[in-house]
């Protein structure tokens, strides 16, 4: 049955990652209702401190400074002018509305797990390998991971993290169909850079999560595309 599955679904390993976003968020909203706001309160802070920690472990993967520095620069421009960030929180409030949602943490929530869950280097290792006809081992890891992680936010941050189930299985579906397009051009080189990028972007999101400052970490995702062609060119 598990052969089955893997061997004639498409993007499989997506799903199966998406699911356990999804059963963990439930399992994070059942605890959530039966927590005091202080416990979910302080879970809330360990998730942040975690993000923080997280993105700095993978921000040293780069090899080049002046990669990063570009990237980021011109990524954060980029998305300010398309106003990324603006346009997804529209689409977490149009959500929370269709939902009837009262939480008044949905929208962020909804944006944090998103790139939390979308942002490193195994949802992209990921997608190659099973993209290019092999067992997806790290996408079973992943969501081992990230049914631990969703239910850790749901917990402290609601219901919207249920719903970044959905960017995650577009952005990792897809990559895993493109994998052998995809596969030519990421080489180690420009997955850690990209990782490396991807790093600073999560370590935004920590700070905004801890309240320390309002970081608009969605408009630098275009960063990511520049990371991966300055790595590409300069390898």
């Amino acid at each position: 049955m598990v052969d089955f599955f893997f061997s004639h679904i498409p993007a499989a390993g997506s799903i199966l990652n998406a699911a356990a976003i999804v059963i963990g968020s439930l399992a994070g909203l059942v605890l959530h209702s039966r927590l005091p706001r202080r416990f979910t309160a302080i879970t809330f802070q360990g998730l942040g401190l975690l993000t923080i920690f997280l993105g700095i472990f993978m921000a040293q993967r780069t090899q080049s400074f002046l990669v990063m520095a570009f990237s980021i620069v011109g990524g954060a421009i980029t998305g300010e002018f398309f106003e990324l960030e603006d346009r997804l929180n529209r689409l977490g409030e149009w959500t929370k509305a269709r939902i009837r949602s009262k939480n008044e943490k949905f929208t962020e929530a909804f944006v944090a797990s998103s790139l939390l869950f979308c942002v490193g280097s195994m949802a992209i290792l990921g997608a190659i390998e099973e993209g290019l006809g092999g067992f997806p081992r790290l996408y079973v890891t992943k969501s081992l991971m990230d049914f631990m992680g969703s239910a850790a936010m749901a917990a402290s941050m609601g219901v919207g993290v249920l719903f970044s189930a959905v960017p995650l299985l577009i952005y990792q579906g897809g990559m895993t169909l493109l994998a052998g397009t995809v596969q030519t051009v990421m080489t180690q080189p420009v997955v850690d850079e990209v990782s490396a990028v991807g790093g600073l972007i999560l370590l935004g999101i920590g700070i905004s999560i801890l309240e320390i400052k309002k970081i608009k970490a969605i408009n630098m995702l275009p960063a990511l595309l520049y990371a991966g062609i300055l790595a590409s060119v300069f390898q």
